[in-house]
């Protein structure tokens, strides 16, 4: 297995660019089955999660061309509607394919889907929202199989819990579904726009995406189309605070303005980092202004809230500030496993339920650690950008997810950061 060795630093300075959004790119590849003609989707990260999902596309009869952060698909026919549990197992947005299968093929059996073990993450609210638009469903031997009797039916659905995940899984079916589909208490994620943009390029008619409350006219057929993925916020925000931790001066290239927008509102509560847009918003200037005067208390919300995705990144920032901060998670159950790596490392982090205490300490120091999901490792990389001496980070497979050249990306900043087995 790879290992991360990252030397600490006082200042970062230089130039990033920002990948595309895996958390885009995942559903648009997904979406991809519902599409009869070549699509070419650029701007997709090179990450072992889009891999995976490339293999399931091809597993299903699609010819897949993936070069260069430009993916041209072309959908076939499949031989069979089976998404093995070995194509699963990594990576639960494979469960975004069961939608898709359904309302184009009428079948889907998915195993039940595996990846990052920060939460329950339960599929009930995908599978009741298919139920009422027609599907039927079984759970047999470890999968979920599903049909169809003609078109799935467009209703009005109203989620009982806020998910990204099934407010994309119903888009996707209602594409293609007979009548109009509504769906109440909506996701309002950038990601899920990008994906409706996605979706109104290749013919849906999609109205709402944004707000939570979605509404789609079911089509007979989509048609190719060129796309561009937006960049990903989660990893824009990533770097803006590896700048908060270590201090210094970054540039981020290839963002857009509601990136800028959002980050510079997330981060205001902390007073610390100055957030400067350039060239109209596609690049975002980064620079920390001054050390932490005041206790911090932020919570994770869905969008347009604070990311759960940037919890674990924010928490290992804090850990030298001056005073005392708390992070409350409220979007999953189990997402603290990075606290224990951090307190070997000098953090001095108290849970109580689900929050986080944080008392600033002086120094903390490098230590040999391991990563336990995807952002529990970028955290661990802050953390060892602000320790005194080197930091091994272990099980970097899960950075692989979700990260695009990271290495790289820190040196071109004066980061010394190597990769070895």
């Amino acid at each position: 297995m790879d290992k991360i060795e990252v030397e600490g630093i006082k200042n970062l300075k230089g130039n990033i660019q920002i990948s595309g959004s895996k958390n885009s790119s995942l559903p648009i590849l997904a979406s991809s089955l519902l599409i009869d003609d070549e699509m070419v989707i650029s701007n997709i990260p090179n990450l072992s999660d889009i891999k995976f999902m490339i293999k399931i596309l091809e597993s299903l009869g699609s010819k897949v061309n993936f070069k260069n952060s430009i993916c041209k698909i072309k959908p076939n026919q499949p031989r069979n509607l089976k998404i093995s549990y070995e194509l699963v197992r990594k990576m639960r947005a494979s469960f975004l394919i069961l939608g898709p299968l359904l309302t184009k093929y009428g079948y889907a059996e998915v195993s039940l889907p595996g990846g990052c073990a920060i939460g329950t993450r339960p599929v009930d609210l995908h599978i009741s929202a298919l139920e009422k638009m027609g599907a039927e469903f079984i759970i047999e031997d470890g999968y979920i199989k599903g049909k169809v009797k003609g078109r799935l039916k467009g209703c009005e659905i109203t989620l009982k819990k806020i998910s990204v995940g099934a407010t994309e899984n119903i888009i996707m079916a209602a594409t293609l579904a007979d009548g109009e589909t509504i769906i109440k208490n909506a996701a309002r994620e950038p990601e899920i726009s990008d994906l409706s943009n996605f979706l109104v390029d290749s013919g849906a008619e999609i109205d709402g995406y944004g707000t939570n409350v979605i509404k789609i006219k079911g089509k007979k057929r989509l048609r190719g189309c060129e796309f561009s993925v937006m960049p990903d916020r989660i990893e824009a925000g990533t770097y803006a605070l590896c700048v908060m931790g270590c201090s210094g001066n970054i540039i981020l290239e290839n963002v857009n303005d509601l990136i800028c927008n959002h980050l510079k509102k997330i981060f205001k509560p902390l007073n610390v980092l100055f957030l400067s847009k350039k060239d109209n918003g596609k690049k975002l200037v980064i620079k920390r202004t001054n050390r932490f005067q005041n206790n911090v208390t932020i919570s994770t919300k869905e969008f347009p809230g604070f990311p759960t995705d940037l919890q674990a990144q924010l928490i290992a920032s804090l850990v030298k500030s001056e005073g005392k901060s708390v992070i409350k998670e409220n979007i999953f159950e189990n997402r603290f496993m990075h606290v224990s790596e951090l307190r070997r490392m000098g953090a001095n982090l108290k849970q109580k339920g689900s929050k986080i205490i944080i008392d600033g300490v002086k120094d903390i120091y490098g230590a040999e650690v391991m990563a336990t999901d995807l952002r529990a490792s970028s955290s661990l990389i802050i953390a060892g950008l602000m320790a005194s001496g080197k930091t091994i980070v272990n099980r970097v497979y899960h950075l692989d997810r979700g990260y695009e050249n990271l290495e790289e990306k820190l040196r071109n900043c004066g980061v010394k950061i190597r990769r070895f087995s």
